[in-house]
């Protein structure tokens, strides 16, 4: 039995969030990326209640990778701006490489602790 790119995602997605939970002190940094946009939310899983959230629909074109460090930069300096200095980062399902990753570090740059 074969299982497709997007069932395979599903399982580690909800693998992932059993141990992965944002609280008030440390919330959750959630990535999303489609095949043209990256999206990002600091989310507190307690009250479920999105704290800060950035994407690159506004961004002038470059590639993709520099889309991500660019959005990692924007949701750091919004969480910081919301008194926000630490997150845990929940990947989505996505392998930690890449745009994934280019996120993460442009949130690192940004301020953010995870």
């Amino acid at each position: 039995m074969t299982v497709s790119k997007i069932e395979r995602r599903i399982k580690i997605k909800f693998r992932i969030r059993k141990k992965v939970v944002g609280t008030a002190e440390r919330p959750r940094l959630s990535v999303f990326r489609s095949n043209k946009q990256i999206y990002a939310q600091v989310i507190n899983d307690k009250v479920g209640t999105t704290l800060a959230a950035a994407s690159s629909l506004g961004l002038e074109k470059m590639n993709k990778s520099e889309q991500a460090k660019k959005v990692g930069l924007l949701i750091a300096e919004k969480a910081l701006a919301a008194g926000i200095s630490e997150v845990v980062f929940d990947r989505n399902g996505y392998l930690y490489h890449g745009r994934v990753q280019s996120l993460a570090d442009g949130a690192r740059e940004g301020g953010l602790k995870f």
